[in-house]
């Protein structure tokens, strides 16, 4: 940006420098500002593609990394770097115009598996849900290529069984990370966890079908995740999201994000 801005600047005084001149001829004009602005870029040693090139960085800037979007409760959307679209519990919010690839299914409860608000779907759509997740009382790994997804226990509570639930950890093709926790107490796995070195983690906190935020806080501890992200943070009828709790989320490494915001998974 600071080259274009200098040859801008050497244009502008060649048109300056013309117009004091006095020069009639249109034509010759703009053939005189043509060769100067190349004289000028192969003074500053710039060339035009680069120029162009340097314009494009900046336009493009984080489209080789999954961004992800928070709709609120469980709910995420994660457009990976190679375009693939992810949806994680499908529920809150309204943005789902977007074709999708993936769809994961922690468990059966409606606010985690409205899978029909996804009517869009790129040929060859997976969905994978806890009964995909878990097979034979094992935990499975999908290796989609764009994405890798490794299921990990949840529940363990009165309303969540360990059976019946799961999490999952994403990882994209740079290497980048994030768990999803769905809704769960302390897991036996989560001490493990931390061998992972989770870049993003989501930790239900409601304290009413869940464990409650001191505890998910513990699990971020357990966890070690690089930055830890409080949802499901409310079991109230209609509401996605309650900033005001999540602040109470006294993780280390804690990031806020709320409902409707996206972030760059860097």
């Amino acid at each position: 940006m600071k080259r274009k801005l200098v040859l801008s600047m050497a244009v502008l005084a060649v048109l300056l420098f013309t117009g004091c001149a006095g020069g009639n001829d249109a034509d010759s004009h703009m053939e005189g500002t043509q060769q100067m602005e190349s004289s000028a870029s192969e003074t500053l040693g710039v060339d035009s593609d680069d120029t162009e090139s340097a314009q494009n960085e900046l336009e493009t800037d984080g489209a080789d990394r999954a961004v992800l979007l928070y709709q609120g409760q469980a709910s995420l959307r994660i457009v990976t770097a190679e375009g693939k679209v992810i949806y994680v519990d499908p529920y809150a919010g309204d943005d789902y115009e977007l074709s999708a690839d993936l769809i994961l299914v922690t468990h059966p409860h409606y606010d985690h598996n409205m899978v029909d608000k996804v009517q869009n779907r790129n040929q060859g759509c997976e969905i994978i849900t806890q009964d995909e997740a878990i097979q034979n009382g094992e935990y499975q790994i999908f290796d989609l290529g764009y994405v890798t997804v490794e299921a990990v226990e949840a529940g363990y509570n009165s309303l969540h069984d360990v059976s019946d639930c799961v999490g999952y950890i994403l990882t994209f093709s740079d290497g980048k990370s994030v768990y999803v926790t769905g809704d769960t107490s302390t897991t036996e796995q989560m001490p493990l966890l931390a061998e992972k070195n989770i870049d993003y983690a989501f930790f239900c906190c409601d304290g009413i079908y869940n464990m409650g935020l001191d505890e998910a806080a513990e699990c971020a501890e357990l966890v070690g995740a690089k930055h830890n992200i409080p949802y499901h943070v409310t079991a109230k009828e209609g509401v996605v999201f309650d900033r005001e709790l999540a602040e109470q989320f006294e993780a280390p490494d804690r990031l806020i994000v709320e409902a409707g915001e996206e972030i760059v998974i860097e």
